[in-house]
C-alpha cells in the first residue's frame, strides 16, 4: 500500500505527535509498505529517507503550548506536489484542525483521507469558531482515529461526528530490554519533558523536592529535557540542587536506558494531555509511574491499577506519593510487573495492526465506490460490464 502521512508539527522539535509518526512509518515500512511522511523542517535539519520537507515552520501558540506550524501559500505548493508525486492509496493527516500541513492536505488531498485527532481540549473556543473553515475539510475524511477517550470526546463536543479510539503505540520490548545504567540507579526519581513549559509540571515536583529530600536522604531526580536549568532550581535550596541532575536532551536509547534505572518515574503534568506516551514507555521499561490525576494519564494507567496517580498540582500530595514508593519495595515490585502486562495492548504490533485496519476499510470503501461509478457509467451507455 502507498501511505502518505501529514505531520503538523516540526520535525526538528521532539514531540509526542513525531515520535508517534515516526514509529508509525517505520512500524509500516517494516510490513513491507511504501510511506512518505510530509513534515515541516528546517532546512539544515537531517530527515530519514522517507520524511519530505514542507519548509521550515513558525512557533504559534496551541493547545497550552507553543507549537512550530507550517501554513502558507508556498506550504500548500508543496502540499500539492507531495500528494501529486506520491500517488497515495490512503493519506493519513494528523491534526487535520490546527493550521498546518494537515488542513493544507485536506483541502487539497483527492481519495481516501484518514484523520487522527491527538489534541484534548474541552473548552477550546477557538476551534468552535473556526469550524464554518473546517467543516469543508473535515467532511472529506473517510475515518477518523482519537488517540483517547479525551481527545475523541473534544472532537465529539466541537466538532461533530465520531472517531475510533485507537492509542498512539510504543516498541514495549525497545524499552524493556534496554540496559540499565549504575550512575542512574540508586532511590531515583525521573522526570522528562520540556523544562521551561509550565504544563509539564516541572515546577511542581520542585515543589515537592524539600520533603522528599528530607524524608530519603539518599533520594535523588533526574531531569531529561531542554530548557533554563538554573531556572528549573531556583526556588530550591541552595543545599539541595545538587540532587538534581540534568541531563539535557538525550537520545532514544539514552531515554530508554534512563527509564530502566529509575526507580519511580514522575509525570507532574497540569494539562492538555490528551494521551501520556511518557507513561507507557516508563511502564515498559520496568518504571513504577507517579502521575498526576488528569483523565488522560488515569486512563493509561487503568484508572490507577498499573500506576499511582496523586492530584494535580498538589505538591504535598506528589511529596506523600513519592516518599510512600521510595520506602516500599514491595509496592514498587508489584506496580513494575502490572504495568508491564499492561503496556502490551500500546505495542505497535497491536496498534499498527488497528490502523492499518482503518486504511484497508477506507480504500476498500473507495473501490467499492469506484466500482459503482463505473457500473452506472456502463449503464448509462449501454454497455454490459465483462
Amino acid at each position: 500500500m502507498r501511505i502518505g502521512i501529514v505531520c503538523p508539527y516540526s520535525w526538528d522539535v521532539p514531540g509526542g505527535v513525531q515520535f508517534h509518526i515516526r514509529d508509525l512509518a517505520d512500524h509500516l515500512i517494516r510490513r513491507g509498505h511504501q510511506v512518505s511522511v510530509l513534515a515541516p523542517a528546517d532546512d539544515e535539519t537531517p530527515l530519514p529517507p522517507y520524511v519530505v520537507s514542507a519548509g521550515r515552520a513558525v512557533p504559534v501558540p496551541y493547545n497550552g503550548s507553543v507549537a512550530r506550524l507550517n501554513f502558507g501559500f508556498l506550504s500548500a505548493a508543496r502540499v500539492r506536489r507531495w500528494l501529486h508525486d506520491g500517488a497515495f492509496d490512503v493519506i493519513h493527516i494528523h491534526e487535520p484542525t490546527s493550521p498546518s500541513l494537515g488542513l493544507l492536505s485536506c483541502w487539497a488531498a483527492q481519495g481516501p483521507i484518514v484523520a487522527t485527532f491527538h489534541t484534548s481540549n474541552p473548552r477550546s473556543r477557538a476551534m468552535i469558531a473556526a469550524y464554518p473553515i473546517l467543516q469543508p475539510a473535515l467532511e472529506k475524511i473517510s475515518a477518523r482515529i482519537a488517540v483517547s477517550e479525551y481527545a475523541r470526546r473534544t472532537l465529539v463536543e466541537h466538532l461533530g461526528g465520531d472517531a475510533v479510539v485507537i492509542p498512539n503505540g510504543v516498541d514495549v520490548g525497545f524499552f524493556a530490554d534496554a540496559e540499565p545504567k549504575e550512575e542512574w540507579r540508586g532511590e531515583t526519581l525521573g522526570f522528562m519533558g520540556r523544562i521551561d513549559e509550565p504544563r509539564k509540571g516541572l515546577p511542581v515536583l520542585m515543589r515537592a523536592l524539600p520533603k522528599i529530600f528530607e524524608a530519603r536522604p539518599g533520594a535523588r531526580l533526574l531531569v531529561a529535557g531542554r530548557g533554563d536549568e538554573k531556572e528549573a532550581v531556583a526556588d530550591l535550596p541552595a543545599p539541595l540542587r545538587e540532587r538534581v541532575e540534568f541531563l539535557g536532551m538525550v537520545s532514544d536509547e539514552d531515554k530508554a536506558r534512563l527509564l530502566r534505572s529509575v526507580d519511580v518515574y514522575v509525570a507532574p503534568n497540569t494539562g492538555g494531555e490528551s494521551f501520556g506516551i511518557i507513561l507507557v514507555e516508563a511502564m515498559s521499561a520496568g518504571a513504577a509511574v507517579l502521575a498526576s490525576d488528569l483523565d488522560a494519564f488515569a486512563q493509561v494507567l487503568d484508572g490507577g491499577a498499573a500506576g499511582e496517580l496523586f492530584a494535580n498540582e498538589d505538591a504535598d500530595a506528589l511529596a506523600a506519593a513519592a516518599v510512600r514508593l521510595l520506602g516500599d519495595e514491595k509496592r514498587l515490585a508489584e506496580l513494575r510487573e502490572r504495568g508491564s502486562r499492561h503496556v502490551r495492548r500500546f505495542d505497535w504490533s497491536t496498534v499498527g495492526a488497528d490502523i492499518l485496519a482503518v486504511y484497508e476499510t477506507v480504500t476498500d470503501g473507495a473501490a467499492s465506490v469506484a466500482a459503482d461509478d463505473r457500473t452506472g457509467l456502463w449503464a448509462r451507455l449501454g454497455l454490459a460490464r465483462d
